[in-house]
């Protein structure tokens, strides 16, 4: 072949010479720019595409045996669990008039437990525009000088809060909640914003009455609670007394006007009387029918669209006349039940029960 000419197809030696140099120089400078291997192995894997990442941060726990094995006659209803629920929490209810002494940064400390309902903020001066809490023998106390309350600063410092609870078992048509005595649409509502900014919560309870309560009585306070609700961010608790039949009309009633004046009541906190262990069997299928009885006039009540119904909006609190009344397996079943509708939270009022019963509603031991 003559010296000058090349094969069809073959670069000029120059050019063939530029470009392996170019080749090399952009290798090295590729391996340079790789991280390091410790920063390979640490990377989480890719998501396979059309799924969802894990959340991070968040862990949901498992029932232990002794809890998955409890018998669950009526509590059985599959289907209305809500997904993604992590457990029900606890509350704690604290009487402030009588137990003055009570405090709630040691308490949390002692039982693990942070979250506290204080009861009860009651209807105070000529007009019932001034709210006072309940305090010994039926006096009233300005809210700024309840001791009980003046701790929630501590308890926030440590994870926890707390809730000032409206009305109580002083109520009835006389009047412990404001809003059945306090006529003035716009005091009303201030006499709620003075409790809520003076101990800055971010949640009120109202306890309506056994005895009922008028449909004036509900329509003003859920005004006012529209108008606290559009000003701040507001939960809203009701707690209400449980029948075997579920909630009294007057209960319903207040759900209703809540809803039609434009207020969300969050939770419903059912006051359940625990039968006494001597009643016939079936004590606890009993009280399952009662709340599911009520679950369903609380979905109607607030015209709820969640398939599962309301039972993320359940609480329920059991009333105990004698400590004797919950046994420790009894609440390892109303512990699952909880678990397994999804409910808000468990509380206890009344006599205490043993220590094992009340550890095992609190989370303390599994």
């Amino acid at each position: 072949m003559p010296r000058h000419q090349r094969e069809p197809g073959l670069l000029p030696r120059p050019l063939a010479i530029l470009a392996g140099l170019a080749l090399v120089a952009a290798t090295v400078v590729a391996v340079r720019l790789l991280p390091p291997a410790s920063a390979v192995a640490t990377s989480p894997p890719p998501t396979p595409p059309g799924s969802r990442a894990a959340p991070l941060g968040r862990h949901t726990p498992e029932l232990s045996a002794a809890v998955a094995e409890s018998p669950l006659p009526a509590f059985e209803r599959p289907g209305l669990v809500g997904p993604g629920f992590l457990g029900p929490g606890f509350v704690e209810y604290v009487d402030t008039a009588a137990d003055s002494d009570f405090d709630l940064p040691a308490a949390a400390l002692r039982t693990g437990v942070l979250h506290y309902l204080l009861g009860h903020l009651v209807a105070g001066g000529a007009d019932g525009c001034s709210p006072a809490w309940a305090g010994p023998g039926g006096t009233l106390m300005d809210p700024g000088v309840n001791e009980v309350a003046n701790r929630i600063g501590r308890l926030r410092a440590l994870g926890g809060d707390a809730a000032p609870s409206f009305g109580g078992e002083g109520g009835g048509e006389g009047g412990a909640d404001p809003a059945a005595r306090c006529a003035e649409p716009r005091a009303l509502a201030a006499a709620y914003r003075r409790v809520v900014g003076a101990f800055d919560v971010s949640a009120v309870d109202f306890e309506l009455p056994a005895g009922g309560e008028s449909a004036a009585t509900a329509a003003r306070r859920a005004r006012a609670l529209r108008v606290l609700q559009r000003e701040r961010r507001l939960q809203v608790s009701f707690t209400a007394p449980l029948t075997a039949s579920g909630l009294k009309a007057s209960c319903v009633a207040a759900l209703k006007a809540a809803r039609q004046a434009g207020a969300e009541v969050g939770t419903v906190n059912l006051l359940a009387g625990l039968e006494p262990r001597t009643a016939p069997s079936g004590r606890l299928s009993r009280l399952a029918d009662a709340v599911r009885l009520a679950e369903a006039q609380i979905a109607r009540a607030q015209a709820t669209a969640e398939q599962e119904g309301a039972w993320r909006h359940v609480a329920l609190t059991l009333v105990l006349a004698d400590g004797s009344e919950l046994s420790e397996q009894d609440a390892r079943t109303i512990s699952a039940y909880a678990v397994r509708h999804g409910l808000a939270w468990l509380s206890l009022r009344g006599a205490e029960p043993d220590e094992e019963a009340a550890a095992v509603l609190r989370g303390s031991v599994p």
